[in-house]
């Protein structure tokens, strides 16, 4: 059957191997919605949606795709499509939402019930601590650009680790911490809208020392379980063949990649950003941020186009070179090949995961369907990518696709979607994709390798 309309499982055979997981994922503040129930107190991005101007159509994410409440629905989708894991976040802002209050028992609950359902439907439950939602009782005293949020990080990621003992064996730290720290220290554009070169490297290196601390205290609470991080970025090309563009390049992918592997993998920081960083850094930091991680988790979604701006500053250009999905962002798989390679080049490497994966595209229901033939090409192609890799040699243990289902895309609102299953935001109506029963036919096929 073509390829256009299937997954071709002839072609993914090493992924469909015994011990190779495949999952889908979300995140906490895109699809629970429930935002002021059963305790749970604002995170950044509940602020920042209030402010004007911050969210295309002055969307948010106070009732998103209403998981809070239709979480054994979602569960049997993920049953229905025959997914080994379920990657999702745990809103701290729920668990802990008061500055010097004890554990939320609600909110804590719900993330008990959806763990039990999950391994009760034979789903593995991949746990990730922080995706962004920083509760605002924090950010109101500096935080992430503040020490002292590192260590309530670690303080959260105890207890979790503790209430899960027995239940969970796959953490993941924090999701993208280049994210929380360019995009909304720097860039502003999202949570907490900040807008200053210095609070976007302060931010990264606390990020990355809760990360450390959180590491260690997961292994000392939850000893059995698989520990890491969740980095994401493209290869940075240049616009032009000139040596200026060249080095935008290289500034381009050290502040995107090196800057949190050189660090997680190595104990330092790239030579070109240590000064940026300087003024956070006290002796011990770079030893806690390197704790030996078990796996390496890496969001991949498109390239970088790169070139030189003033005083030795660079731009993103749009590239129109490759077919763009509806972000704008080029589908260009083999820059998940040149991320990767380029990365097995400079470091000893842990094992790896491919957490996040996917593509928006402008898809309709028509007569109850949702034909998404474009995201069912993008998977193919990516996942060739993945399965070509395998069989060199890389130790890529397991593919996580973006997303479960359609929802809240941070400063896009709900204009942009990447699920396999179709959200009508309006009655909560959830229709699974074309591409999602293409990804449950290939799932059926794991058995025949």
């Amino acid at each position: 059957m073509s390829c256009e309309f299937e997954l071709d499982s002839a072609e993914l055979e090493p992924l469909l191997r015994p011990g190779f997981i495949f999952g889908m994922a979300t995140a906490a503040y895109q699809i629970e919605g429930a935002a002021s129930e059963d305790g749970r107190s604002d995170s950044v991005w509940d602020v920042f949606c209030r402010q004007r101007g911050n969210i295309r159509n002055g969307d948010s994410g106070d009732i998103a795709c209403d998981h809070y409440h239709r979480w054994q629905q979602d569960v049997s989708l993920l049953s229905d499509l025959g997914v080994d894991a379920y990657r999702f976040s745990i809103s701290w802002s729920r668990v802990l939402p008061e500055d010097s209050a004890g554990m939320n028992q609600k909110g804590m609950a719900f993330y008990c019930r959806l763990v039990d359902e999950l391994l009760s439907a034979g789903i593995r439950p991949l746990v990730t601590l922080h995706h962004w939602d920083l509760p605002q009782y924090l950010q109101e005293q500096g935080g992430w650009t503040q020490r002292r949020t590192a260590y309530r990080f670690a303080e959260f990621a105890e207890l979790v680790a503790t209430q899960f003992a027995k239940t969970v064996d796959f953490y993941t730290t924090i999701n993208e911490p280049w994210c929380v720290a360019f995009l909304g220290h720097r860039l502003g554009v999202h949570a907490p809208g900040i807008r200053q070169d210095a609070a976007a490297f302060a931010a990264a290196h606390h990020l990355l020392l809760g990360h450390g601390m959180a590491v260690r205290e997961l292994r000392s609470s939850a000893p059995h379980a698989e520990v890491g991080i969740v980095l994401n970025g493209g290869p940075s090309h240049p616009a032009s063949p000139s040596d200026e563009d060249a080095a935008a390049a290289l500034l381009a992918e050290s502040e995107q990649i090196h800057l949190f592997t050189d660090a997680v993998l190595l104990g330092e920081y790239p030579e070109a950003l240590a000064g940026k960083i300087a003024s956070c850094l006290q002796a011990g930091d770079l030893d806690v941020i390197a704790e030996r991680c078990d796996y390496l988790g890496w969001n991949y979604y498109t390239r970088n186009v790169v070139r030189a701006a003033a005083r030795g500053t660079f731009e993103l250009l749009p590239s129109n070179e490759f077919p763009v999905t509806d972000m704008g962002w080029e589908v260009y798989p083999e820059g998940l090949r040149e991320v990767l390679e380029s990365l097995d080049r400079r470091y000893d490497l842990p094992p790896l995961y491919v957490t996040e994966n996917g593509s928006a595209f402008p898809d309709a229901v028509v007569r109850g369907t949702v034909n998404d033939v474009d995201r069912i090409a993008y998977l193919q192609s990516h996942l060739r990518i993945v399965a070509d890799l395998v069989r060199e040699g890389f130790d890529i243990r397991g593919y996580i696709c973006w997303s479960l289902m359609d929802n809240f895309e941070w400063a896009e609102g709900y204009s942009k979607r990447f699920g396999l299953v179709h959200v009508d935001y309006e009655t909560q109506e959830r229709i699974v994709k074309d591409s999602g029963r293409a990804f449950a036919r290939l799932m059926s096929c794991k058995a025949d390798f």
